[in-house]
């Protein structure tokens, strides 16, 4: 190619950096790399990985890490994939600093964790090395030095290196509905939500409506309509409400369910205004073709303006997710916001957004059970007294209460004070109990009354 004039891009350069793989040439992938952006070329994160997984099979550490400020330095973020292979890297190699470092990188980067991090993390935590990280007697912080930089970076962690001395203690627990870890006891937090990280997702997500969903004046319509008719406590993702448990011959979008949710919002916030209830207009079409009562539902949520139809061509999962976001309220939806709308809007910022405001829900025969967001963030968090609590990937069911483990060492003189006697009891107690029996809520609240009308099979 370069003999003949022909341009080379990302592509080509990649392609020859993972060919450099099978010869086990780092370099040689490493120098596709420097390459790339001596001719003006962005790499992307798939450039990187020929490289650096092969100084990871070499055990080259420093070559590694090199390739990881290459990265960065390119604008590039490494994922939890990357990270493993330093924190590999690192825990093998018995570096303190470097592995205290990439926990706090996965912690900005990673909501939960795959099994083969956690089983990194805790190869760690059990290594003679972590027994001996701490901090300097000379250089410990005090408490009140601790808890300002905590409040300081938004609560979650102080980032002020090992807090404690000795063997650390691994075990897995489950975190209960108020945030109370089942075996140290210690409360979980929420970490703070940057506000203007919250009107930058705003704005991004309303350019991805417009030129993604091709709906630009639709669009348009519908902030204008949001302008004139909200703010909105709750948002209604009607489709998916309706379709809940439709799997059966013959069964379809039930409109009826969707009033379920509504009236048991009314009655848990009796002064509020009626949810913001968002649906495509071909659904909407069909349901008050069914009965004159689907028909009264439409209309009563519409003159209250409170009910959108999203127009042809478009897809009701931009505006529902926009409607929530620009209200800065919760939206009661069970979709998981997995495939490639959703994959759009990074892995960043949109996760810790659908954390704090997503309300699952249950529907039976008596109502809707409504599963609101946890009071704490799912995220790794470092406590204040050097303990550690990091949650595995999975668990997302609310009935299925996610794993986390819970890692806590002796105290030091300068840290935070024991926990009191009676709450010692209460921690051990529920640790020792079975997994899952005591600590089977994740965060669910209230059973509705409201019934649901029945249908034909």
């Amino acid at each position: 190619m370069c003999h003949q004039g022909v341009p080379r891009n990302e592509a080509t350069f990649t392609a020859v950096a993972r060919l450099a793989v099978a010869r086990a040439d780092g370099d040689l992938a490493f120098q596709m790399v420097k390459e790339m952006t001596v001719a003006n070329i962005s790499p992307r994160l798939r450039s990187y990985g020929p490289a650096l997984y092969t100084y990871y099979k070499k055990k080259d550490i420093e070559k590694a890490f090199e390739v990881d400020t290459h990265m960065l330095q390119s604008g590039i973020m490494p994922e939890e994939s990357e990270l493993q292979v330093l924190l590999r890297l690192s825990v093998e190699a018995g570096l303190q600093e470097k592995v205290y470092s990439l926990l706090h990188r996965l912690r900005t980067t990673v909501r939960d964790l795959a099994s083969s991090t956690i089983d990194v993390i805790e190869k760690w935590f059990n290594s003679k090395a972590a027994k001996k990280a701490k901090i300097p007697s000379e250089a410990l912080p005090t408490v009140e030095g601790i808890r300002s930089a905590m409040v300081s970076r938004g609560g979650g962690w102080h980032g002020l290196g090992w807090l404690g001395s000795g063997r650390w203690k691994v075990e897995k627990t489950n975190i209960d509905k108020n945030g109370f870890c089942g075996c140290c006891g210690e409360q979980l937090v929420t970490i703070d939500i940057d506000p203007q990280e919250t009107e930058k997702f705003q704005q991004s997500l309303a350019t991805l409506a417009c030129e993604r969903a091709h709906c630009g004046n639709n669009f348009n319509h519908f902030q204008d309509w949001l302008d004139q008719h909200g703010p909105f406590d709750f948002v209604v993702d009607a489709a998916n409400v309706g379709m809940y448990n439709q799997n059966f011959q013959g069964a379809g979008f039930n409109i009826f369910q969707v009033n379920a949710v509504v009236t048991e919002i009314q009655r848990k916030h009796p002064l509020g205004k009626l949810p913001l209830t968002i649906l495509h207009h071909k659904r909407a079409n069909g349901a008050r073709a069914t009965s004159p009562l689907a028909q009264r539902l439409l209309n009563e949520w519409s003159n209250s303006d409170a009910f959108y139809s999203t127009p042809t061509g478009s897809n009701d999962d931009w505006y529902w997710l926009y409607a929530a976001v620009r209200n800065k309220c919760l939206i009661v939806t069970n979709d998981e916001m997995r495939d490639h709308l959703f994959q759009l809007l990074g892995k960043d910022f949109f996760p810790k957004w659908k954390e704090r405001h997503q309300v699952r829900f249950t529907l039976t025969g008596r109502g809707a059970n409504f599963h609101m967001p946890p009071p704490y963030s799912i995220v790794i968090q470092e406590s204040e007294d050097g303990s550690w609590h990091i949650p595995k990937s999975g668990g997302d069911d609310v009935l299925s209460p996610r794993e986390w483990l819970c890692i806590t060492r002796p105290r030091g003189m300068d840290s935070k004070p024991s926990l009191s006697e009676p709450d010692k009891n209460l921690a051990s107690e529920s640790c020792g109990k079975k997994r899952g029996s005591s600590q089977r809520s994740t965060g669910g609240e209230g059973v509705g009354s409201h019934t649901i009308p029945e249908i034909s099979k």
